[in-house]
Parts: C-alpha cells; sequence; structure tokens
C-alpha cells in the first residue's frame, strides 16, 4: 500500500493485524472477485485488499458475505452523482436493498426513519430535525462542548497517566453533548453505550437485533415520561410540536431518537481516538497543527478524508443508470467505499499523505445528497475542540504501548480504537 513519501511512520507494523472483533477470513472469493467489507491491516488505511479496486476507478465489481455481486463505487466525482441521484434508493424494505454481513441481515431489511427512506418521507423527517443541528445552534453549542472537553482533561490529570484515551476522553466527550441535545439522561449513558456497541458490534444477528430492541424500548419509556414531565432537549421539543399535534408518530420518533443517539456518540468518538492516533502516528503533521492554531479547521477535515470511519454506505437502483462507463442495472446493489473514494487521485494530489493545506471539503465521510448527515457541523465542533484542547493541555500526550498493541475495530463496522493508552 502506497504510504505518503515525506510520513514518517509505517503502517506495516499493523500487517499482522490487532483487530478486535469480528473479522473476515477470506479477501477474494473463487471467482477472483474482491470481498467486502474487509479489515484494515492499519487503522488509518484503507484495507490493502482495496487496492486493485482503487486502480479500477470509478466503479469495480465486489462480493458481499452471501455471494452477491454489488458495484463498488470508487472515484470522488462519481461517489457524489450517484449520491445525489434519486434512482439510487436506500428503501430498506426493498427486497434488493444489499446487506453488508449476515450480522446486520436482519435490521437491515426494517424500515428505518431518516436513513431507510427515500424523499418525500425522508425530506419530511429530516425538516423536524434540522433546525437542531444548523450552523447557529452549533456555534451556541460550542461553550458547552469546550466545558465538558476541559472537565474531562481536569479528571485525566488528576487521575494521571497511563488513561485509556477513548474511555476517559473520547467517548464522553459526544456522549456528553449528545444527550444534553436529546434531553437523554446522562446518567443511563453506560447502558446505551453498551447497547450501541453490541449494535455496531455484534458478533451475531441475535445481538444486533436484541441491541436494537433494548435501545428502542429505553426510548419507548423515556418518551413515556416525558409526555408526562417535559424536559429539555430535542426529544422533549419533537413530542410537544409534533408528536402531540399528530405530525409524528411515536416509532418515528423512538427511530430519530436511536439513530441521532447511537451516531452521535459513536462516529465522533471514533474520529476523536483515530484522529488522536494518527497524529501520534506523524509528529511532523502534529507539529505544524501546533505551531499555528488557525490549521485546526482545515485539519479537521483532512482527517475526515483521510480516516474515512463510515466505510460503506449501501443503496440499491431503481432504474439502468449509466455513469463511469458502466451500467448499474435496476435492482443491484451499490456500496460507496468512502476510504477508496476519498483516495481518489484524480481528485487529490497525493492522497495518501496528510495535508493540511489541501482543499478536502468535497470529501464524502459525511455522505453527500439528500443523506448527507444531520449532525456533520456538531461533529466538526467537537473535533475542533476535543483535539486542540487534548494537545495543548497535554502537549507530551504519547502513546503508553506500542502502537501494534494498540487493538482497533473490525471493517465490518465504524472504523476506530478499541481503547488507546496514553502518558504524558
Amino acid at each position: 500500500m502506497e504510504i505518503g513519501k515525506t510520513e514518517p511512520f509505517a503502517c506495516e507494523v499493523y500487517m499482522t493485524g490487532n483487530i478486535t472483533g469480528v473479522t473476515t477470513d477470506h479477501t477474494v472469493t473463487d471467482n477472483g472477485s474482491v470481498v467486502f467489507p474487509q479489515d484494515r491491516s492499519c487503522p488509518y488505511q484503507p484495507p490493502a485488499a482495496y487496492q486493485p479496486l482503487r486502480d479500477e476507478r470509478p466503479l469495480a465489481r465486489v462480493s458481499l458475505y452471501d455471494g452477491r455481486t454489488v458495484w463498488m463505487v470508487t472515484g470522488l466525482a462519481e461517489a457524489r452523482a450517484l449520491l445525489a441521484d434519486p434512482r439510487l434508493s436506500s428503501n430498506r424494505e426493498n427486497e434488493a436493498f444489499p446487506s453488508p454481513t449476515a450480522r446486520f441481515a436482519g435490521v437491515t431489511r426494517r424500515r428505518t426513519a431518516l436513513l431507510g427512506v427515500d424523499d418525500p418521507v425522508h425530506a419530511t423527517q429530516r425538516r423536524m430535525l434540522i433546525p437542531s443541528f444548523t450552523l447557529k445552534r452549533t456555534a451556541s453549542l460550542r461553550p458547552r462542548i469546550q466545558e465538558t472537553v476541559d472537565r474531562l482533561l481536569d479528571d485525566m490529570v488528576a487521575q494521571g497517566p497511563p488513561v485509556d484515551l477513548v474511555s476517559a476522553f473520547a467517548l464522553p466527550v459526544p456522549s456528553m453533548v449528545i444527550c444534553a441535545l436529546l434531553g437523554v439522561p446522562y446518567e443511563d449513558h453506560e447502558f446505551f453505550e453498551g447497547q450501541s456497541r453490541r449494535l455496531l458490534r455484534g458478533p451475531e444477528s441475535a445481538d444486533v437485533e436484541a441491541a436494537l430492541e433494548e435501545l428502542e424500548n429505553y426510548f419507548v419509556r423515556l418518551i413515556d415520561r416525558k409526555k408526562k414531565e417535559r424536559g429539555d432537549g430535542l426529544l422533549d421539543e419533537l413530542i410537544e410540536q409534533r408528536l402531540n399535534q399528530g405530525a409524528l408518530d411515536q416509532q418515528e420518533l423512538v427511530d430519530f431518537a436511536t439513530i441521532l443517539l447511537v451516531a452521535g456518540h459513536e462516529t465522533t468518538a471514533n474520529m476523536i481516538s483515530l484522529g488522536t492516533f494518527t497524529l501520534l502516528q506523524h509528529p511532523e503533521r502534529l507539529a505544524e497543527l501546533r505551531s499555528d492554531a488557525a490549521l485546526m479547521p482545515a485539519a479537521v477535515e483532512e482527517l475526515l478524508r483521510f480516516l474515512s470511519i463510515a466505510d460503506g454506505m449501501l443503496r440499491v437502483a431503481l432504474e439502468d443508470i449509466e455513469i463511469g462507463g458502466e451500467t448499474i442495472r435496476a435492482d443491484e446493489g451499490v456500496v460507496f467505499s468512502t476510504s477508496v473514494i476519498n483516495r481518489d487521485n484524480a481528485s487529490y494530489e497525493e492522497p495518501d499523505r496528510i495535508d493540511w493545506h489541501r482543499s478536502s471539503r468535497h470529501h464524502v465521510a459525511f455522505g453527500f445528497g439528500i443523506h448527507q448527515c444531520l449532525g456533520q457541523n456538531l461533529a466538526r465542533a467537537e473535533m475542533e475542540i476535543a483535539l486542540r484542547s487534548l494537545f495543548d493541555r497535554l502537549p507530551d500526550l504519547r502513546l503508553a504501548v506500542p502502537a501494534q498493541e494498540i487493538p482497533f475495530k473490525p471493517g465490518d463496522t465504524i472504523q476506530g480504537m478499541v481503547e488507546l493508552p496514553v502518558a504524558w
């Protein structure tokens, strides 16, 4: 795998892998088709088996766990065009909708608010939530995010090294923030964080389905309590302004709450932990960032592109679509590998190299089109504040164990570090 020429860390220390969770046991089928998804051999690089697909841009064929062959989009321009194309559907009730792994097959087929519906239903649902995730709303939350970050860093310093940065910092920052935004009691965090891990990482389909049911039951009970005694949060607003007025049914509200809570803390927590690990393994880039604080917003954008932790958006074609010299037929599945798309040589010079000065805003780390991540403004703010404060407060931050001993997540879930022992 090509690594940027100026980068000081060689990712080959990970070639044997230190991946915790359910992993794939093969990379290519008997007929030569690359299997999707794959485990990364390095937590911040695309899977090595995807390299031939990078060379075949902009589309390639891959095989899923059940032997089904689908299209993998690998070119950035083509990805943005297809993600904005209404002929590609997110409707998971469609029998032709692909499932990435056996353990997600049960929940993939369920009707899911926001993520699993198309317009006009999706547009109606999204409009209810947009006011809580605007740039203005995010700006108003920055003092609270900073206060949360500072308090957690105080606790880390008081405890003293070594510390697991995931459990002590990367996870509680977004978890506390999304709880405050939604109106979810943070004292329940061990429950919903545990169920979120179970939902996203299995290991069996029964675990995934049971975790989703547990989370939904939790929100049914919470919503019932909020109906009787209003609190201060987005859920309370939706109950009063939408649910009580008949513009939203209870199952939709439960779906909203589950999606926003899980996505609102899992993705950002992984970006903070993996972003920290990546910066510590690229000291030249970290030194550059420390010398110019104004680079932090650009650095967050570049890390989003470079790390691409949500690797594998799925769609199904409703009609034939001609793109990139290929024809995607109706009912064929389409997977968007963000780790490959965001390393497109046609769009980025030396894409395997971290560069704070490149223009990275066209990446698809948050998706694109109508399903582009609703919470992206909040995620950016949390990353900026968390990473800046972490390295300002702990300028001597370092790994507490050799890099190759630190476990990271398998390729069939959100990418990130299972734990991150650090010292200072």
